[in-house]
């Protein structure tokens, strides 16, 4: 698998974008999420690595589901980044 394979699309939905502000949620309440579409078999670490060299940010933490339209990453950017910032880079807003 390529690096340029793990990272499919940004998945956005109106709970994203409110993991995205940090509008309170039920799972989710600090924000400063990004929620992308990502290859089967892509690791946490790979996606950490490939997301923080693609977007240039730190990223403190991922957690990966698996739903009927694919496996999910929700990546938690680090004190400092902002997630508004990139998903105004990638065409998110």
């Amino acid at each position: 698998m390529k690096k340029s394979d793990i990272l499919i699309h940004p998945y956005v939905t109106e709970k994203a974008m409110n993991h995205m502000t940090g509008t309170p949620t039920q799972d989710f309440s600090d924000g400063n999420r990004l929620e992308f579409l990502v290859h089967r078999q892509a690791s946490k670490g790979q996606i950490k690595d490939v997301f923080e060299n693609r977007f240039e940010v730190k990223v403190a933490n991922v957690w990966t589901r698996i739903e009927k339209d694919g496996k999910h990453a929700i990546i938690k950017l680090a004190e400092g980044y902002s997630a508004e910032e990139v998903g105004m880079r990638i065409g998110v807003f």
